[in-house]
């Protein structure tokens, strides 16, 4: 049986990875949830207005005594050092997560892509790790993993610029910004500004699609039964991704997501046949320099 604590916080933290995940096994999906709760609760703690840093070094300092054999009265904590155990995650993801969490109390601006990556592995990439051992997959499923991991975070980031600008923290990179001729992503700039922020926008859906590609590429590995609910939250961020390139203004006007329709519609289509792509990424298709792309 879930945790109340834990079922809480993922149905309040995340629409479509809840929704989705509610469909894997029901022997997996225990371990799901104790995953979401340990990286929601520390996320929470550094995106709190204001933030509650010395909530975050408790819960950090609660780890790292429970991995060292000492007990906690944290159920968030203990679920996910069990779940650690049994799953034997690397601990070196763990240490990148909490790493990536506490730099969102120092650091505020990203110059360049490769500063956003290096981000994204301890706050999403380790993610996509996590759940390939939950799902026992191969070795060779893990390139794969972290880029769903990435790919998801990215639009995370663009989707979510306007909450973020609150918080004080630009994600997307400012040497992109410049290049597109943007010095500024407060929303009265960027609407005097909108061809350059839609440029600018674009083009950073195209790290995005291509991340996305190289993460489909590893479905190969993933048993059916486990595709359907990671397959099912991946097009929603397709389908995210899409809303965003044909309006990139609407950031600054709502939180793009889907309906809770949309989700298990989706997931009962991938039930139905889970090799049919139900968002194409159309978008991709109109980024012609993506062939080229570094990353």
């Amino acid at each position: 049986m879930i945790n109340k604590t834990l079922f809480s916080i993922f149905k309040e933290g995340s629409r479509t990875y809840f929704y989705s995940s509610l469909f894997f096994p029901t022997y997996m999906r225990k371990d799901v949830f104790a995953l979401y709760g340990f990286v929601r609760k520390a996320d929470n703690f550094v995106d709190s207005i204001p933030q509650d840093v010395n909530g975050f070094h408790e819960f950090k300092d609660k780890y790292y005594k429970a991995i060292n054999g000492n007990k906690t009265n944290d159920i968030i904590v203990n679920s996910f050092v069990k779940l650690a155990e049994k799953k034997k995650f690397d601990p070196e993801w763990t240490d990148a997560f909490l790493n990536s969490m506490e730099s969102d109390i120092k650091k505020s601006r990203y110059e360049t892509i490769d500063e956003t990556i290096d981000y994204m592995y301890g706050s999403a990439e380790v993610i996509g790790l996590y759940m390939a051992k939950i799902m026992d997959l191969p070795d060779d499923a893990m390139y794969y993993a972290k880029h769903l991991g990435r790919a998801m975070q990215y639009i995370n980031f663009i989707r979510d610029i306007a909450d973020d600008l609150k918080l004080g923290r630009v994600y997307l990179p400012a040497d992109d910004m410049k290049k597109n001729g943007i010095i500024s992503l407060d929303y009265k700039y960027v609407k005097q500004n909108s061809d350059k922020f839609t440029d600018f926008i674009h083009k950073q859906l195209e790290y995005y699609c291509k991340w996305q590609q190289i993460a489909e590429e590893g479905y190969k590995y993933i048993p059916k039964r486990y595709l359907i609910p990671v397959k099912t939250a991946s097009e929603m961020y397709n389908w995210t991704a899409e809303q965003i390139f044909k309006n990139p203004l609407i950031v600054y006007s709502k939180k793009v997501k889907p309906m809770v329709k949309q989700i298990i519609s989706t997931t009962v289509l991938n039930v139905i046949d889970p090799k049919k792509n139900l968002y194409k990424l159309d978008i991709c298709t109109l980024q012609k320099p993506i062939a080229q792309m570094k990353y």
